[in-house]
């Protein structure tokens, strides 16, 4: 099932307000760090070696960003209100500071290049304020929130506003993951605001009474646009509002009290973004992909965006896609290249694979770990995997160590740089295929941080991917960490080296009481292409290598070996 937030945002894509409800009334106002460098040599027992390759990192400032409204907003909110309300006079500036003022900690922008995109605005009020008849003005102070309680215990939406040429980026679902999250983290007792009614409109001369209005659509007997889309998102209808915003003449000038409970609360790391609704727990996708001959590169996109959807649909934080998934592209020339100029000719897709699924990334909101794709640099061709965040940034990660047959077929290089990659759900790391089986590259993630290891592979024969699942196996037990694999399934009669492929995707955990008692969280079935999807907590891995019944990462005997790295990690 789609977590909350998820699911109120589709409420932005079927034409409503995102939150559909949330209007003000008043004042006129009718709504409601490497120590090595680039050239250095370091000498070791007489003899050079170049520094290690750093792993490069595509545009580190995000595009797409949520983040607690501060004074420098406040134009930009005014002008998008503008923007949102055409035919009603906009937020004054009075307004946004008195929201902003009152309770900065509930009031977020979403800045898309810097350009402020969508605000919320939220006030803290008590449950006997929630519960009683009430109207905008006077539960929000006329829009300047100035009704704010200290000691309130339900978060009240005051506002949710989306510029209409963003609603592509779902913006909106942002926006709920980080009033959930809110929520939860002060332990509120849940989220509340007036949702309006328009389809009153329609239906006022069989049911003249608003009151009877209310009660068939909560039964069901009568559909409203945005009342019924928000019962089905997870929020309860509870009772009418009379003249709760008058100037909403399609509702009547009426509203419905809507609350969503908060079902838990607990212990909030601070430093997580505000996006997320709970820090510890992790949504993950892997795509096992039918490779396709292919007549158009339109295709191949439309197929990625499809999974991409898939996964974010289902509220997942990331989605993982096959090593050399992107050769499939070359199939569109319908000429089989000897495996030199392919892997060249694929190199040149780079560019336009990167942008599609950065975009891809940002107006999913999904985090993308895009399998693998030849990137060509002055010094060789190396397979690249590119982690594309939902906020705009792109990481990548070299393949370190290349199969025999990459480096003879393809003349693959091997990178040599090895990082986690820091994303919104903590840091990650990536080894591709083969460099699963190299345990010091996947203990050096685990030591900086990562607890969820992603293994996009590509193997054509049962027992190439047995090796490439056995060994992820053993690093997620021996790491005390989550690996995820992803693979390919099907032929590609015109692509040299991948001519026919066999996988069984899986998501893999340690093996101890709180996880699956056979390390298998989810598992694809054999070459068939379909999508698996698991949740993964985080604070059951932190509790593991604390407390579990084995401890690899603490038991280590550090008096008797250790891993040292020529670039010092």
């Amino acid at each position: 099932m789609r977590s909350l937030p998820e699911r109120i945002a589709a409420g932005a894509r079927r034409g409503t307000r995102p939150g559909g409800a949330e209007r003000r009334t008043g004042n006129g106002v009718s709504r409601p760090a490497c120590p090595f460098r680039s050239g250095c040599i370091r000498r070791r027992e007489g003899r050079t070696r170049a520094a290690p390759r750093r792993r490069a990192v595509l545009d580190r400032k995000p595009r797409l960003e949520v983040e607690n409204a501060t004074l420098d907003h406040v134009e930009g909110i005014v002008a998008l209100s503008a923007k949102v309300y055409p035919e009603e006079p906009p937020y004054t500036r009075g307004q946004i500071l008195g929201q902003i003022h009152a309770f900065p900690e509930g009031c977020f922008v979403a800045l898309y290049e810097g350009e402020v995109v969508g605000y919320a605005a939220s006030t803290l009020v008590q449950e006997k304020t929630v519960f009683a008849r009430h109207t905008w003005d006077e539960i929000t102070g006329a829009g300047y929130g100035s009704q704010f309680h200290a000691a309130g215990d339900w978060l009240y939406g005051i506002e949710v506003m989306v510029d209409p040429s963003r609603r592509r980026l779902r913006i909106g679902q942002r926006i709920y993951r980080a009033r959930e999250r809110l929520c939860k983290e002060r332990n509120l007792t849940g989220i509340a605001f007036g949702g309006r009614i328009p389809g009153y409109r329609r239906h006022r001369k069989s049911h003249p009474d608003p009151q009877d209005y209310f009660e068939a659509v909560r039964d069901g007997a009568v559909r409203d646009p945005v009342l019924s889309f928000q019962a089905k998102a997870g929020f309860e209808p509870v009772m009418l509002l009379p003249r709760y915003a008058p100037d909403d003449k399609a509702s009547g000038g009426h509203a419905v009290l809507m609350i969503w409970r908060n079902p838990h609360a607990g212990e909030w790391s601070e430093d997580q973004p505000i996006t997320r609704a709970d820090p510890d727990l992790v949504r993950v996708a892997s795509v096992q992909l039918r490779a396709a001959t292919l007549t158009d590169p339109e295709e191949f996109y439309r197929n990625v965006d499809y999974f991409v959807n898939i996964a974010s649909e289902y509220g997942a934080d990331f989605v993982l896609f096959p090593e050399y998934f992107s050769l499939q592209l070359l199939s569109c020339d319908g000429v089989e290249l000897p495996p030199l100029e392919a892997i060249d000719r694929a190199a040149g897709f780079a560019e336009e694979f990167v942008r599609r699924l950065r975009d891809m990334a940002i107006a999913r909101a999904i985090n993308i770990v895009g399998g693998s794709i030849p990137v060509k640099r002055e010094d060789g061709i190396y397979n690249v995997s590119h982690v594309f965040l939902r906020d705009g940034a792109v990481h990548t990660q070299d393949k370190i160590h290349p199969t025999p047959d990459e480096r003879v077929s393809f003349n693959i290089q091997g990178g040599s740089a090895v990082d986690v990659i820091p994303t919104d759900c903590g840091p990650i790391g990536v080894a591709i295929c083969y460099d699963a089986e190299f345990p010091e590259q996947v203990r050096r993630l685990s030591d900086e941080g990562a607890r969820i290891l992603f293994v996009p592979q590509n193997t054509d024969t049962v027992h190439g991917h047995l090796r490439v699942r056995y060994c992820a196996q053993a690093r997620a037990i021996e790491n005390q960490c989550y690996v995820v694999t992803s693979g390919m399934t099907g032929n590609l009669d015109n692509v040299s080296n991948i001519d026919i492929q066999y996988s069984q995707a899986a998501i893999l955990t340690p093996c101890d009481f709180p996880f699956a008692r056979d390390g298998i969280a989810a598992e694809a079935s054999e070459n068939v292409e379909m999508i698996i999807v698991a949740d993964l907590n985080l604070a059951t891995v932190s509790w593991a290598r604390a407390q579990g019944s084995v401890r690899n990462m603490r038991d280590r005997r550090f008096d008797l070996y250790r891993t040292r790295w020529f670039d010092g990690g």
